[in-house]
């Protein structure tokens, strides 16, 4: 099963788009795998993703997972892609619906329990560049199932 979900990178003094992809596949062996340029704070999502969803009480499948961070050609940093990561493994795992991550963005750290840590700094710069339409995960906690409030039926 694959989810999309909409993140942001800031590169310098600009803000761009990231596309995170999580890729699940219960059939294969058991492995988690970041791709797109990450550095070692990214790759270290791994084990912050797993720990965030299981002490939320949530399924985390010990299978195969492949993230992929597009575009490739832009170097990502921090810990930012906590979330994202977060809550494309729920929706792979059709934990949460995939269609209602269409029109949301997602930045944020996570920490072991769960929580959403601030990350303020990226969003003062992604803010005046995003549509109206774009609600972005600000919150200081997070709201699984249902991801956030701003997603809430």
């Amino acid at each position: 099963m694959l989810a999309t979900v909409n993140s942001g990178a800031v590169v310098g003094l600009d803000a761009t788009a990231v596309t995170v992809e999580v890729d699940y596949n219960p059939r294969a062996m058991t492995s988690f795998t970041i791709v797109g340029l990450p550095d070692t704070a990214v790759q270290e999502s791994r084990e912050r993703v797993r720990s965030a969803i299981k002490n939320r009480g949530l399924d985390f499948p010990m299978k195969r997972y492949v993230v992929n961070l597009a575009p490739a050609d832009i170097r990502k940093e921090g810990p930012a892609y906590d979330l994202p990561i977060a809550v494309g493994v729920l929706a792979a795992t059709e934990q949460i619906p995939a269609e209602s991550l269409h029109d949301a963005m997602f930045i944020g750290e996570l920490s072991l329990n769960g929580f959403q840590k601030w990350y303020l700094r990226a969003m003062y710069r992604f803010r005046p560049q995003l549509p109206p339409l774009v609600a972005v995960s600000v919150s200081p906690s997070w709201y699984p199932p249902r991801v956030s409030p701003s997603l809430a039926a």
